[in-house]
This record gives C-alpha cells, sequence and structure tokens, in this order.
C-alpha cells in the first residue's frame, strides 16, 4: 500500500487526510494523484466508494492552493455530477479536504431555492460542483461565468450519458477556456464515454480500476433463489434476525421502493425511501437519518444511489437485481468501506436468472448460494446454458397464442374481425402501411426522449 505522504501532498493536504482516518492511498488516489500533480489530464474508470472523489480533490486543491491569484475570487474549478446527493457529497469531500487551505467552495442544484446559492456565487467562489441543470440555468440567468475555469472534473460520465445530459455536457465545454486540466471519471467505458472522452481531454492517462476487483473479499456475498412474493418475507426477516442497523435495500422502479417501505413499517422496521421522484428535502433529510442512525433501513433506487456515500453501512440487499451487471457491483461497494466488512444479499426470482448470468460473467465468479432460508425456490435458479439479460415470460409462442386465443373468446370475436385493425392493412398480403410503420417509429422515439427528460428533470 502506498501511503498519501509518498504521493507528494502537502502538509495541509495531508493533516487533513489524517484526520479523516485515512492513511494509505487506493489504488484509484495511487494512479490518479502523481499524474495530475504534474499537470496531465486522467481519464479514469472507477465506480463510487473506490476513493475517487480524493483522487482529484487532493490534487486539485493542491494546485490550488499553491497559486491563488490576488482579487476577487472566481470559479477556478468546476465539478459536474449527475445526482443532487452526489454533488452533495463531493462538496463535503472538498470541506474536509480544504480545511487547513483559504480556498471557498459551493454545491450547486435544482430542486432547491436558488436565491442561497447566487448570493454565495456573488461573494466569489474558488470551486463549483454542481449539476447540469442548475448549472445552465444561473448560467442563463447570468450568475455564473466560466471564463477562469483552470480544472474541469466530469464525475459519473456513464450516468450522466444514461440521464441523457450529454447536450448539456457539451454546452458547459464551449463555455469553458480551451486551456485547462480535464479530469473524467466513469464506472464504466462504453464506446459513447470513449468518444466523449475524446472530444476534450488531451494525451491523458488511463486509469483504469475494473469492476471485477472492485468485488472486494471483504464484502460477503451470498444469493438467494426465490419467488417474487416471499422477497418481502425474507427480507423483514433478515433484517430482524441479524439486527440491521445500518443496511441498504435496492429497488429497480421509484414505486416499488416506496411500497416497500410502507411494507416494512407495517413489519416495525423503521425504513425510508431516496429516489428522483422524491423532492430534495425529502432525500436530504432521508439522507441525514440514515448516517445519524435513526433510519436504519434506506431503499433506493440506482440513480439516486450514486450518492450515498456512508462508511457504516454492513449490509446491501439487491432487492430487485440489477438489469445493468455493473449496477451490481456498485451497488454492493456500499458496504465494506474504509478496511471494513460487510454482506451483501442478492434476491432472485424466476424472472431475474438471466440477470443473475450476466452479474457472475461480469464479476468472473459465481455468487455462493444461501439454499437454508424458507423461501428457497429452484424454478429461479439460472437453467444449464441460460444466457445473460431478461428472462422471457408467457410461455414463448404458444403462450402468446394462448393469450390471442383468450382475448378472442372473451371479446366476442377474433382479432382479425377488427375493423378499425383492417384499415391499416395494405392492398398486398394483409401487411402493415408503411405510414403506420413510421407513426409506431415516430411514437417510440418521442417516449424515448420523454423518459431522457424527465430523467434530466428530476436531478436538475
Amino acid at each position: 500500500m502506498t501511503t498519501f505522504h509518498a504521493l507528494g501532498l502537502s502538509e495541509a493536504l495531508l493533516r487533513a487526510v489524517e484526520s479523516e482516518g485515512y492513511t494509505d492511498a487506493t489504488p484509484v488516489q495511487e494512479l490518479s494523484i502523481p499524474p495530475l500533480l504534474k499537470g496531465r489530464d486522467v481519464l479514469g474508470v472507477a465506480q463510487t466508494g473506490t476513493g475517487k472523489t480524493a483522487a482529484f480533490a487532493l490534487p486539485v486543491l493542491q494546485i490550488m492552493d499553491r497559486n491563488r491569484p490576488q482579487g476577487k475570487r472566481h470559479i477556478r474549478a468546476l465539478i459536474l455530477s449527475p445526482t443532487r446527493e452526489l454533488a452533495a457529497q463531493i462538496d463535503e469531500r472538498f470541506a474536509a479536504y480544504s480545511e487547513h487551505m483559504d480556498l471557498r467552495h459551493r454545491v450547486i442544484f435544482g430542486g432547491v431555492n436558488q436565491n442561497p446559492q447566487v448570493r454565495a456565487l456573488q461573494k466569489g467562489l474558488d470551486i463549483l460542483v454542481a449539476t447540469p441543470g442548475r448549472l445552465l440555468d444561473l448560467i442563463g440567468q447570468g450568475h455564473i461565468d466560466l471564463g477562469k475555469v483552470e480544472f474541469f472534473v466530469l464525475d459519473e460520465a456513464d450516468r450522466m450519458l444514461d440521464m441523457g445530459f450529454i447536450r448539456d455536457i457539451q454546452k458547459v465545454l464551449k463555455l469553458l477556456p480551451a486551456r485547462r486540466q480535464n479530469l473524467l471519471f466513469s464506472a464504466t467505458m462504453p464506446k459513447s464515454i470513449a468518444t466523449l472522452a475524446g472530444s476534450f481531454l488531451n494525451n491523458a492517462v488511463m486509469v483504469d480500476v475494473s469492476p471485477k476487483e472492485m468485488t472486494v473479499d471483504r464484502i460477503e456475498q451470498k444469493i438467494m433463489f426465490l419467488r417474487k412474493a416471499d422477497k418481502r418475507r425474507l427480507l423483514v426477516q433478515l433484517i430482524k434476525e441479524e439486527r440491521v442497523k445500518c443496511g441498504i435495500v435496492f429497488t429497480r422502479t421509484k414505486h416499488g421502493a416506496n411500497r416497500l417501505v410502507k411494507q416494512l413499517d407495517q413489519s416495525n422496521i423503521a425504513a425510508a425511501a431516496i429516489h428522483g421522484n422524491k423532492s430534495q428535502g425529502a432525500r436530504t433529510k432521508a439522507l441525514a437519518g440514515f448516517k445519524n442512525g435513526s433510519i436504519p433501513i434506506l431503499v433506493a433506487t440506482d440513480i439516486a444511489s450514486r450518492g450515498i456515500d456512508v462508511d457504516g453501512i454492513t449490509h446491501v440487499f439487491n432487492y430487485d437485481l440489477p438489469n445493468e451487471p455493473e449496477s451490481y457491483v456498485h451497488r454492493i461497494g456500499r458496504t465494506a468501506r474504509a478496511g471494513r466488512s460487510g454482506i451483501a444479499y442478492a434476491f432472485c426470482d424466476d424472472s431475474e436468472s438471466g440477470y443473475l448470468v450476466g452479474i457472475q460473467q461480469l464479476i468472473g465468479k459465481e455468487i455462493p448460494v444461501e439454499s437454508s432460508h424458507p423461501f428457497h425456490f429452484v424454478g429461479a435458479i439460472p437453467k444449464p446454458g441460460q444466457k445473460a439479460g431478461k428472462v422471457k415470460t408467457g410461455g414463448g409462442s404458444n403462450g402468446r397464442q394462448n393469450n390471442r386465443n383468450t382475448k378472442s373468446q372473451s371479446g366476442g370475436q377474433s382479432r382479425n374481425r377488427s375493423p378499425s385493425r383492417n384499415k391499416n392493412r395494405s392492398k398486398t398480403d394483409g401487411k402493415p402501411s408503411n405510414t403506420s410503420n413510421s407513426a409506431n417509429r415516430r411514437n417510440r422515439s418521442r417516449g424515448q426522449n420523454q423518459g431522457r427528460q424527465n430523467r434530466r428533470d428530476s436531478n436538475r
């Protein structure tokens, strides 16, 4: 292990890091800090929980503290984050690491009154942490000038693109000065991220902490096969038997998170939900209660979870398996932080076995099966040779035919006799018209665009 002292950090930063209880650097910090201190751009593949905030915050603070300009403060470092919670966490880290420095920082995001943010901007800032929506809003109102930014950090870039922020990012890039130091961190590196990185990084140093390496030995993993209807009962049983005082439960949907919180409350388990549809006040209150221990269980969706950085989490429950294998690695990384141990349970019903196959292919090993629980269901176990991805239900073509027959009988007439459908048939071979196909494509496109817009709005 490499110590922070060996990385060439200043005395002020070493004191701050030590007061936070850290002495040894994580792999992403060890690989990122030296080139950043030399002024190089860095492209990092690392997830939340690897110590990447310190990997970019420490060198940025050191260079800024060493070269402080005279006169009124102006924004010299811009950190762009996809969610409010993650932006707030990053700002908290800057506060801790700059404790012995004369540098002023602020976080801005949507969902709250902008006036306090505007007043802080008017007083002058050195470091600005922001979500794209509120940043562009305040730029448009004339409250923010990015013309003197020396450091630009794009964090959680894959989540940024997934949430539809690519155009916002491009707008911000056009407002930055040509001469600056750039940092991009992403949990994954698909082609879209590589393309984005190539558009503004200059001769960047590549730092890769792969997902496989992040399923650390300190995390005990268990997979439990069961019917979907039994998930809630098993979760309640585990929470009570293991006396969980700091655990996080991941659901796939916002509605599922809200429903589960109500069900846990009925079982006398205090819990709170955190997701994109919650107001910022509710999200902040839930996270604060989770951190101070008054709320032992936090139920979260993947998007909201990016800002959950709590060292004391002992249990992670994958109530719903994620459809993106990388999200599993990110989820279980919420526990076993700061040298502690932790346990990650994964519930798998018969519709999720394909997701499990993809997860195990990514991490390069099979997750140990816990079959001694009372709800064990062999029908949820992946079949030999099963492919990764969503499991189709409904019995295949025979199931579809049965569904059609049922609808025909209940409706009093067969589907082919529907006058409205016959109107959309072309005159040749009974195929749908090109006009109908085009309309369907346009409708699908509008639906996809609306989905991206909803994700952006929920995190402005």
